[in-house]
């Protein structure tokens, strides 16, 4: 399954869809503005929110939390021990991990699960400007998830991009 995401280019407080891979509108990244902490919720055309993602108010790194049903589903942050700055880890609440690495700010990364890959995130057979495709692999594979994860380590990324 391939989605197609148009890069954020004004920030926090930007909507933006997510498109099949026929060019349909299938989720909505509605960025939360003026809000304490860094949020997003990620909805189905209908406006049903899916999955809510939002920045951990009190963690010693940047840590985003994502979240279905009220209830933690993964927790994202970077690797704390990587040489690589772009190698994040995504804790899942059933206590397995997700592995997400390579270049993070130019949109072209994996995550891979116990060595597996799930997803691949990438800008290079793109023909739209500012366009990435999100690539899930897996058939048995929870794009919303994958999609999230996505969001998330980009936008730490950046983040931390321009806190440098």
């Amino acid at each position: 399954m391939r989605f197609l995401v148009r890069d954020r280019l004004l920030g926090i407080g930007d909507d933006y869809w997510i498109e099949d891979g026929n060019g349909r509108k299938v989720f909505l990244v509605d960025g939360k503005a003026m809000r304490l902490r860094d949020t997003f919720e990620l909805k189905d055309t209908d406006g049903h929110v899916l999955i809510d993602i939002h920045q951990k108010m009190f963690a010693l790194r940047d840590t985003m939390v994502i979240r279905r049903d009220g209830a933690d589903l993964a927790t994202i942050r970077r690797k704390r021990l990587s040489l690589l700055r772009n190698h994040y880890r995504v804790d899942l609440a059933d206590g397995t991990e997700l592995d997400v690495s390579g270049k993070i700010l130019d949109r072209e990364f994996a995550v891979e699960y116990a060595g597996e890959l799930l997803a691949v995130i990438s800008r290079r057979l793109m023909t739209v400007r500012d366009t990435y495709g999100v690539d899930v692999v897996r058939d048995d594979a929870d794009p919303t998830l994958l999609i999230a994860v996505a969001v998330c380590v980009i936008h730490l990324a950046d983040k931390e991009r321009e806190d440098d």
